[in-house]
């Protein structure tokens, strides 16, 4: 943008330092933001961006450092008076109530809300003038979560900000809402509004941000201006190393391993998505990538797939054996392993040491229950043997789940399902949270499984990841399924088309 270096100066970080027991999330770390800039944070998990976004918005005190605000000393001591400053935030979860209406949800975001009737006039002149249609009398819990994000959104706009900070905001939109959202984003940047903007997705940090801050182990180790660093180069800044895309060997397609028809199944999660009708079938060493906004059925598809969720209607075989009618631990014997996005309470019990976590999911197929007795030497030899294929930093197997970065237990929660040797292996997810290296890790660590034969279905939300390890791609949109087509020469309009639903559409043009 021209006329960048002539706007004032509006947040100064200098020298900030935050550390907790064992670690430091911050440690000496200074940038600034100009007014209306878009400010990229730059990191991976565990890079002390979430610690640094805390303490602005006055959720945490820094050890020592100090900030400025439009020039005047800024240490806030709890979230009202960042706000009362004009500092905003959309957190990457949102904290709304969905059986309450938009606007009254809006309203118990602020300090004191005006009457209903006029809340809801100011959101829906808000919410037009900035491009995010939203009708302030629905409920919550019938919103996608582009929806819901726009809430949140609005919610910050009506206290009109100066800072607005955004974590990870494009995790769950469609490339459709993602544009919606950017062009809000860039309206406000022109009003004056400076974002700080927090994102793993370097493509968009270089279409959308005027400036960069890398954070690598708690320290700024580089500014940039995106648009003139290729992904690539950020990426390396950010792990410190030089990134190697994943190796695909080439292989044969075998014969069906997972075979799944008519499968249908009613949501046990509340405002849910039931399946419907769904139907596909995966080659061993093929990997298709499941695509789909957040609620669109993805925890749902995999519970019904490991056997958690009994299915109403439709079989699920496993090398040509119906297993339809068996639960998660003799679909395990079978040959089919599942790992669920959620990783602390899911698929890991927190308060559990790693060689219990390792037992939990691993007791049918690596044999370390004999005659009811657990095989406690067996099992630490596999927990060891996951810590140490799949480079999880931990001071050892001993430790509680809940203990480990996110990063580094989704490796483990990952790695304990690839080590058990499975036909089919079902994954939600894989790399949700997980920074650049342990990504790919993961992902090659997919790739390999798939050429020693196994059939690997992929579901997640984020489109680069299903697009760099999938041979075929679906999308799951309320509930429904896509017909699998190949990844090789899919365009991302096509992709955003079939997971915004065009159904019909899509297979009647593909009928001919």
């Amino acid at each position: 943008m021209t006329g960048q270096t002539t706007r004032p100066e509006l947040l100064a970080v200098s020298g900030v330092t935050k550390a907790y027991p064992g670690v430091v999330a911050n440690s000496d770390v200074s940038f600034s933001i100009k007014e209306g800039e878009v400010h990229a944070l730059l990191g991976e998990n565990g890079a002390g961006k979430s610690t640094l976004v805390k303490m602005i918005y006055g959720l945490v005190k820094p050890d020592s450092g100090s900030m400025r605000l439009s020039g005047a000393a800024y240490a806030p001591n709890e979230p009202r008076q960042a706000r009362s400053s004009g500092v905003a935030m959309v957190f990457q979860h949102f904290s709304l109530f969905e059986a309450l209406s938009v606007a009254e949800n809006v309203a118990l975001g602020m300090e004191n809300p005006p009457k209903l009737r006029d809340l809801a006039g100011r959101i829906r002149k808000v919410s037009e003038e900035y491009g995010l249609p939203l009708d302030p009398d629905r409920m919550v819990g019938d919103l996608s979560a582009g929806e819901r994000q726009r809430v949140e959104i609005i919610r910050c706009l009506l206290q009109d900000p100066k800072l607005l900070i955004m974590d990870e905001p494009t995790s769950v939109l469609t490339p459709q809402e993602v544009e919606i959202l950017f062009k809000t984003l860039r309206q406000l940047s022109a009003e004056g509004t400076a974002i700080l903007y927090i994102s793993h997705k370097l493509e968009e940090i270089r279409a959308l941000c005027d400036e960069a801050t890398i954070l690598r182990r708690g320290k700024v180790v580089a500014t940039c201006t995106p648009r003139d660093r290729s992904a690539r180069e950020m990426a390396e800044l950010m792990v410190g190393a030089t990134l190697t895309p994943p190796e695909r060997g080439a292989k044969a397609k075998g014969e069906t391993a997972l075979q799944v028809s008519g499968l249908s199944v009613a949501s046990p999660i509340p405002f849910g998505t039931s399946l419907k009708n769904i139907g596909f079938s995966v080659a061993k060493g093929e990997v298709l990538g499941i695509a789909g906004v957040a609620g669109n059925g993805q925890d749902e598809l995999l519970l019904a797939l490991s056997g958690e969720l009994r299915t109403a209607a439709g079989t699920l075989s496993i090398d040509g054996k119906d297993v339809s009618a068996l639960g998660p631990n003799d679909r395990r014997r079978a040959g089919l392993v599942a790992a669920p996005e959620e990783r602390l309470g899911h698929a890991a019990a927190p308060d559990m040491s790693l060689v219990e976590n390792a037992l939990l999911s691993g007791a049918t197929r690596q044999g370390l229950v004999k005659n009811g007795f657990i095989d406690w030497p067996a099992t630490r030899s596999f927990a060891e043997g996951i810590v140490k294929d799949f480079d999880v930093r931990t001071p050892g197997t001993h430790v509680a789940a809940r203990a480990l970065s996110g990063g580094n237990l989704q490796k483990f929660v990952v790695g304990r399902e690839l080590s058990q040797a499975p036909t089919v292996i079902v994954i939600n997810q894989p790399t949700w949270g997980v920074d650049a290296a342990a990504a790919a890790a993961i992902r090659q660590a997919i790739l390999d499984r798939a050429a020693q034969g196994a059939a690997v279905v992929v579901i997640s939300q984020d489109l680069d990841e299903l697009l760099e390890i999938a041979d075929n791609f679906a999308a799951l949109n309320e509930g429904r399924l896509t017909p699998p087509r190949p990844v090789a020469g899919l365009t991302i309009d096509e992709i955003g088309l079939m997971m915004g639903g065009a159904h019909g559409m899509e297979v009647a043009h593909h009928a001919h």
